[in-house]
């Protein structure tokens, strides 16, 4: 009975030593952020983003002077034009308004789309690396997900490496 005990445990973990040999994960977050791509990416829209932050300043700078221009002629306008020139007022600050909200839906839309191509490629050289490596599971390394790995079993700078070798 204590033999065929000790031949099982023999066995059990021999066959889970093998199996577990085979899993690995990437922090796919680190991934994106840190391949060629990504930071291209984040630069990009970076980018945009600065550039949008000065057209709104200029329109907001336009709509103070608009405001400070139709108090000071306050006491020189009749009661139409005081309501005509606030009406005015407040059309300009509903298109700042619908312009700061459509950029911030172009962005977010452009960096989605940039996320979506770059990760798209990025499972391409995961699998690639998968089949090499002779791995039968990669997990995606997530704080709820993946409790515990050794560093050993981390594919995520291979995998940038690689992703990056392939987009130059």
């Amino acid at each position: 009975m204590m033999k065929s005990v000790v031949v099982f445990l023999l066995v059990f973990f021999s066959a889970t030593s093998v199996y577990a040999g085979g899993v690995a994960y990437i922090d796919l977050q680190k991934a994106l952020n840190l391949s060629e791509a990504g930071v291209t990416a984040k630069q990009d829209i970076s980018d945009q983003v600065k550039a949008y932050e000065a057209v709104v300043k200029e329109k907001q700078d336009a709509l103070l002077a608009m405001k400070q221009d139709i108090e000071k002629q306050a006491v020189l306008l009749s009661d139409d034009a005081k309501a005509q020139k606030s009406r005015e007022y407040q059309q300009k600050v509903k298109e700042l308004e619908r312009f700061t909200k459509d950029i911030q839906e172009e962005l977010q839309q452009k960096d989605a789309d940039f996320t979506k191509q770059i990760l798209s490629e990025i499972f391409e050289v995961i699998d690639r690396i998968g089949k090499e490596g002779g791995y039968d599971v990669i997990l995606e390394k997530t704080e709820s997900s993946l409790l515990y790995a050794s560093d050993q079993a981390d594919l995520t700078q291979q995998v940038i490496d690689a992703y990056n070798a392939k987009s130059e």
